[in-house]
């Protein structure tokens, strides 16, 4: 059978390791070989325990790029922070990727936000599908879309960003006597691009996808975390996955004791032995993550900052949501979700706010608990076994065009 390395190189949290995760899984049980290389060896250690493979260290950008914009319109933007200001620097990162892939002699790369992997294997003629969330994995055929557009940016400036970096990228692999690339979102997308999330979670609000693409859904590791253990009481259950970087966090947990709210809360910091900011018998601290599918089964509301596999569990089981999303992609992912009337983009919200006020317009309209039970309905269908199973089936068609 074929050796398949499975990849990761930019973004942070466990949730690329966690998709790759149940893919390795699926591969090893159809005979494949599979080897990894990932951003972060530390913290997916644990959860990577288990799975028996190869798991190597990433080539990665370590250093400060200089005098770009504080913030990024578009991926390109990102990506001059991450080595593409200049074809000799990304350089160095190509070759570590082309002596790994030379050393391990893989059939397909899989690349999940692992652009210099992409153009690493197309340097050397290997066949590279990619998959992820609709914000790393952008239209075909097109200009990158701007990420901030409520903020004038001009355009000139996002299309030198988008210039420069496919002009660092095909510089490489004119060293190395490869094509080009066409686009600069096709070091993102592969030979392959495998969209995995739904229309109305689509950070870039696609209508359709090109000729033979098709909306894959969310690819996520369910948590299999401790079982639910409420406050005493009877107000309603309240699910939070909050960080103490997000600056309302303690006044948010105080207006949901104050609103009577049951809250079972997982905030890492306290988890890891950090003093609770907020006390009150109506608030439990998990003291690690919580079994997301039995937490809401009986939840009234969930409270999180936007990570894609919290916000779908809630809405896949008819919860709606209040979203506090801390970076850009958050932001986008939260004004999707409200749009959908299934939850409240907190960011949109003029300050201050009376937390208390917004709880209970959540808790006491019906609009969106309906739109959450709507959102439910209509993928009540997903099988997420089935999902991982049509995704080594796409793996496998790349590895024959191989």
């Amino acid at each position: 059978m074929a050796h398949i390395h499975l990849t990761w190189e930019l973004g942070g949290g466990l949730g690329h390791a966690g998709r790759l995760k149940p893919l390795a899984t699926a591969l090893l049980a159809r005979g494949h070989r599979v080897s990894m290389s990932l951003r972060d060896l530390v913290h997916t250690h644990r959860l990577l325990a288990d799975l028996d493979v190869p798991k190597l260290q990433a080539p990665t950008w370590l250093h400060r790029a200089v005098g770009l914009p504080p913030t990024q319109a578009n991926l390109a933007e990102i990506l001059l922070t991450c080595g593409y200001l200049e074809a000799n620097a990304i350089e160095g990162l190509v070759e570590g990727w082309r002596d790994m892939f030379g050393l391990l002699q893989p059939d397909l790369l899989v690349a999940d936000y692992a652009p210099t992997a992409v153009l690493a294997a197309r340097s050397m003629s290997l066949r590279c599908a990619t998959l992820g969330i609709g914000f790393y994995m952008p239209p075909q055929g097109q200009d990158l879309p701007p990420l901030r557009d409520w903020e004038p940016v001009p355009a000139q400036r996002m299309a030198a960003a988008e210039a420069r970096v496919l002009a660092s990228a095909n510089t490489v692999l004119a060293l190395h006597g490869a094509p080009p690339f066409a686009r600069a979102s096709d070091l993102l997308l592969g030979d392959a691009p495998l969209l995995c999330t739904w229309p109305e979670l689509d950070h870039y609000a696609r209508s359709h996808l090109p000729e033979g693409a098709r909306w894959y859904g969310p690819n996520f590791l369910p948590q299999t975390g401790e079982g639910p253990q409420w406050p005493a009481g009877d107000g309603p259950k309240v699910f939070a996955y909050l960080k103490t970087e997000h600056p309302d966090h303690a006044v948010l947990l105080q207006a949901l004791a104050d609103a009577g709210c049951r809250t079972l809360c997982y905030l890492p910091e306290v988890a890891a032995g950090k003093p609770a900011p907020v006390r009150s018998p109506l608030i439990r601290y998990a003291a690690g993550p919580v079994s997301l599918g039995e937490a809401f089964e009986d939840c009234a509301l969930c409270v999180c900052h936007g990570g894609e596999a919290t916000l779908v569990q809630a809405l896949l089981a008819g919860v709606p949501v209040l979203l506090l999303p801390m970076q850009t992609e958050q932001f986008l992912m939260s004004r999707r979700v409200a749009q959908t009337g299934a939850g409240v983009n907190a960011a949109l919200l003029r300050r201050p706010l009376d937390w208390r006020a917004l709880l209970r317009r959540l808790l006491d309209d019906p609009a969106y608990a309906e739109a959450a039970a709507a959102f439910a309905m209509r993928y009540a269908g997903f099988n997420q076994a089935q999902q991982v199973q049509d995704l080594v089936d796409a793996f496998e068609q790349q590895l024959m065009l191989a």
